[in-house]
């Protein structure tokens, strides 16, 4: 049943086989597998799809990805978040192409860098077609739907993960792991569920009990902490001082503004990296997973570079520094501002 609908309305992505489809011959085919499900961990489809076709043009291998720098591949996902994960690829990367391939099997995936339960599952059973249990959150909110789970989460996901398993067939594994991601994600969804269009009504006990949309149950999310921060936008001629930041913690190995060391744990110092005659250009809010940051922005010109490693970039190809999403947005502040002045001049 699941599967006729699947095949009829499985959504066309880049990086997925038609249903039904035979396994592609096409060695890459498990490597952009693999990509995909990365850059979807706790990201939208929508957002990746740029993003994939992007890397698969620059790297269509494992062995090609493999041999570019962290610099580059961190450069590349830019905007996209969650930054680890792009380390992770690289890690990830260079393992498989040493050891000529992937592992097939969803126990040996898991020992590879970035790759948990759920994404070793999908790539075994999308790329490989071995049965295995893939639980997502769209996969979540169909079975806890379906079969009318109603223990409060994270408690449930044992429940939803023994129902999975015992709905989840030996052939077409993939496919039917996909047709479940695809109803969670256009019919099934967290509001307003469209159960008149679900292949499942039938024997979805949620809708039969009359209130769908009411699981999975949700525990009440805890408030984010604020943290306040300043970056500094320090321009000379017609280049700006980026910094590479740390490779551990937020942001890590990104190019950056300099900043005053705030974290999701504290506030930073304000305290700017060399005297000059610093103005206020605004500032941005950014939420992250563990925090909201309100980060100021501060510009100066100055003559010669600050204290600590950094390097002079273009301002004209300031896209092409591969800036995450919190200092492209300052950066982009501080040039308005800046433009502002000269206009006013």
């Amino acid at each position: 049943m699941l599967l006729n609908w699947y095949d009829d309305h499985a959504r066309a992505l880049p990086w997925r086989n038609p249903p039904g489809a035979a396994r592609p011959e096409d060695p890459a085919w498990p490597y952009r597998v693999w990509l995909s499900e990365v850059m979807l961990q706790q990201t939208t489809t929508a957002a990746v799809r740029p993003y994939f076709e992007a890397f698969t043009a620059r790297w269509p291998s494992i062995e090609s990805l493999a041999a570019a720098s962290e610099e580059e591949v961190m450069a590349a996902w830019a905007g996209l978040g969650y930054y680890s994960r792009a380390r992770n690829l690289v890690k990830c990367a260079r393992i498989v192409a040493q050891r000529g391939g992937f592992p097939q099997t969803e126990a040996q995936l898991r020992e590879l860098p970035g790759l948990g339960a759920y994404t070793a599952a999908a790539i075994a059973a999308i790329a490989f077609e071995e049965r295995a249990v893939v639980v997502d959150a769209n996969v979540e909110r169909v079975v806890a739907r379906l079969f009318a789970i109603d223990e409060p989460l994270p408690g449930a996901r044992g429940p939803i993960r023994a129902r999975t398993d015992a709905i989840t067939p030996a052939a077409r594994a993939g496919d039917f792991a996909q047709a479940m991601m695809d109803l969670g994600a256009t019919i099934c969804t967290s509001r307003a569920p469209r159960c008149m269009l679900c292949p499942l009504r039938e024997a979805c006990e949620g809708y039969s009990v009359g209130n769908p949309e009411a699981l999975p149950v949700k525990p009440a999310k805890k408030a984010k902490p604020e943290r306040r921060g300043t970056a500094f936008w320090i321009e000379r001629g017609c280049h700006v001082w980026l910094i590479t930041r740390e490779g551990k913690g937020m942001l890590g190995g990104m190019r950056a503004l300099p900043d005053d060391g705030w974290s999701a744990r504290s506030d930073g110092s304000g305290k700017p990296p060399l005297d000059a005659e610093w103005e206020a250009a605004g500032a941005v809010r950014h939420t992250f997973t563990h925090a909201h940051l309100t980060l100021s922005v501060w510009r100066a010109r100055v003559d010669a570079p600050p204290p600590g490693e950094g390097a002079w970039w273009p301002i004209a190809q300031l896209e092409e520094a591969g800036l995450p999403t919190l200092f492209a947005r300052a950066a982009t502040l501080a040039r308005e501002r800046a433009s502002d002045d000269a206009a006013a001049d």
